[in-house]
């Protein structure tokens, strides 16, 4: 960002507690141009002591000195927080969302369709600086709104973008994958302990090689079948390894997962 713009986080959770300390590590924006508000006193001492941002309890306060808005309350009480902020908003703002199920087209109904609109998906991982974000913009979204949603949220790790017609995809393959792949460490971690090593050990082997595999693909840019390839030595240990998972049909059994968690999604989001 050329210059550090005002932000107002709505709810002081913890994808908001990812976003600050993401923007305050990349000194995207100072401590003094970030506000947060919400209902809990004791969430809003924290950020105060924590990060030394503004901290308050009314939205549309907040909302009235800010160039950038972002929803992070939950779902179910947005219509509640659009009502209260509305009045508030102008072309100039922009409006980004990070609640899941909450088309854009439902923010406009309250809005109107005059102010810059974001819809954000990110992962847990944002916590530790290692997420991914989806972004889907409102029709005629200035460019320049798209770049300064970009580098909020690569603050906090990686980002792409999507038609808004695809975040539920993006929810059955990102916003539950870090689900998935904890259950896959778990059972490589158990899988070392049958054959004795200790769970530590077991457990710090199955993370890392997880970790270092993710990088190799993303470093690399190449096909991760490719990668398996070259890790894959004819009658060698990993084959073995492979016939096994095949067997289980772990390729068709993730694939399904996110099929699932897609189509759960979409339920969610009528």
């Amino acid at each position: 960002m050329s210059q550090s713009p005002k932000l107002a986080f709505l709810g002081a959770g913890n994808m908001c507690e990812a976003l600050v300390t993401g923007i305050l590590k990349a000194n995207l924006a100072s401590p003094a141009n970030i506000s947060v508000t919400d209902i809990s006193s004791i969430r809003l001492e924290h950020f105060q002591k924590t990060f030394q941002v503004q901290v308050g309890s009314h939205n549309a306060d907040e909302v009235k000195s800010a160039d950038i808005i972002v929803l992070c309350v939950k779902p179910q009480v947005m219509d509640i927080v659009l009502s209260e902020i509305k009045d508030q908003l102008s072309p100039k703002h922009l409006v980004i969302s990070v609640a899941a199920g909450y088309p854009l087209a439902r923010i406009q109904q309250h809005i109107g369709e005059n102010v810059s609109l974001i819809r954000a998906m990110p992962n847990t991982p944002a916590v530790i600086q290692e997420g991914v974000t989806a972004l889907a913009g409102s029709s005629g979204l200035p460019s320049q709104h798209l770049l300064l949603a970009q580098s909020i949220f690569e603050s906090v790790g990686r980002v792409v973008t999507v038609e808004e017609s695809l975040m539920d995809a993006v929810t059955g393959l990102s916003g539950s994958g870090p689900a998935y792949i904890y259950l896959v460490i778990e059972a490589l971690t158990d899988g070392g302990v049958r054959m004795g090593l200790p769970r530590t050990v077991a457990t710090v082997l199955a993370a890392q090689t997880v970790l270092g595999a993710a990088k190799m693909v993303l470093e690399s840019g190449e096909h991760p079948a490719l990668l398996k390839d070259r890790v894959t030595s004819p009658g060698g240990t990993t084959i073995a390894g492979l016939q096994q998972l095949e067997i289980g049909r772990i390729r068709a059994t993730l694939m399904n997962a996110v099929e699932a968690a897609t189509a759960r999604s979409h339920e969610l989001g009528q």
